[in-house]
């Protein structure tokens, strides 16, 4: 048993869609997520910068004394996971590898990624792909606005409709897209009207809580606290749009915010 926190990060509102399904899967065990809200967004930044900045969040949840890190940004995951992997001794997940882990799984050949513009810049996605599944028919598109429409909290009026027509229009003859940016599942169903019923829409929020909860399984990490229900989010920018967005996805009509440098 190991009672200490799951640490999980983001420039923003994003990876709540993450720590939404690992509290889905695992609601005994305590989460503290940080929102990197003064230095949104990441998308945009040059890959020295994410690496700066992951370090910087990884090593606040370290002094949180967490268990393990998920890097809950498309992003971050793409330009800093190894990087992070090799500097600091703690079990560090990103987005990318369970999803690409669920594509062998379900033999999916035609695929689609949309991401932000830095993350299909570094080629994170297509370097896995192409290198796990060799067949694989990928197309990559950046959407660099939809990020910063999720914030605002944009995701379902005629603005998000409008982006996502025009960001997926050239899009087709695909079995699944992955939504490869953690804000992105906030759009789904938007999405799902614009690329048809038959394209597994893929959260990799999903898949990496499946690949959470193997872990601490397999390690015997379980929190032994039952129901728990503890979660801590700290954002690094209090002036922002955070609580609205993160009231209405995590369902709930208060959250206790706290300030972190």
């Amino acid at each position: 048993m190991d009672n200490r926190a799951i640490g999980l990060f983001d420039s923003g509102v994003g990876g709540l869609t993450v720590l939404k399904e690992l509290q889905r899967l695992m609601p005994n065990e305590h989460y503290i997520y940080i929102g990197d809200t003064a230095s949104f967004p990441y998308g945009s930044k040059s890959k020295q910068t994410i690496i700066e900045l992951s370090k910087k969040r990884i090593e606040n949840l370290i002094d949180m004394n967490v268990k393990m890190i998920v890097i809950a940004c498309g992003t971050a995951t793409s330009q800093a996971l190894e990087e992070m992997q090799k500097m600091f001794n703690i079990p560090i997940i990103g987005i990318i590898s369970p999803t690409v882990d669920y594509l062998k799984e379900k033999n999916i050949k035609k695929i689609g990624v949309i991401a932000t513009a830095g993350t299909i810049k570094s080629e994170g996605w297509k370097k896995q792909i192409e290198r796990d599944i060799p067949d694989a028919k990928l197309i990559n598109r950046a959407c660099p606005l939809l990020a910063s429409m999720a914030e605002e909290g944009w995701t379902d009026n005629e603005i998000a409709r409008l982006a996502i027509h025009e960001y997926l229009k050239d899009i087709k003859d695909i079995d699944a897209l992955i939504l490869g940016c953690t804000h992105y599942p906030l759009f789904k169903k938007v999405i799902e009207k614009e690329i048809g019923a038959n394209v597994d829409i893929i959260n990799t929020g999903e898949m990496v809580a499946k690949n959470v909860q193997k872990y601490i399984l397999e390690n015997q990490k379980e929190n032994e606290n039952k129901n728990l229900d503890k979660t801590d989010i700290y954002l690094t920018d209090l002036e922002c749009n955070f609580m609205d967005v993160a009231k209405k996805l995590m369902q709930v009509d208060n959250l206790d915010v706290k300030k972190i440098n």
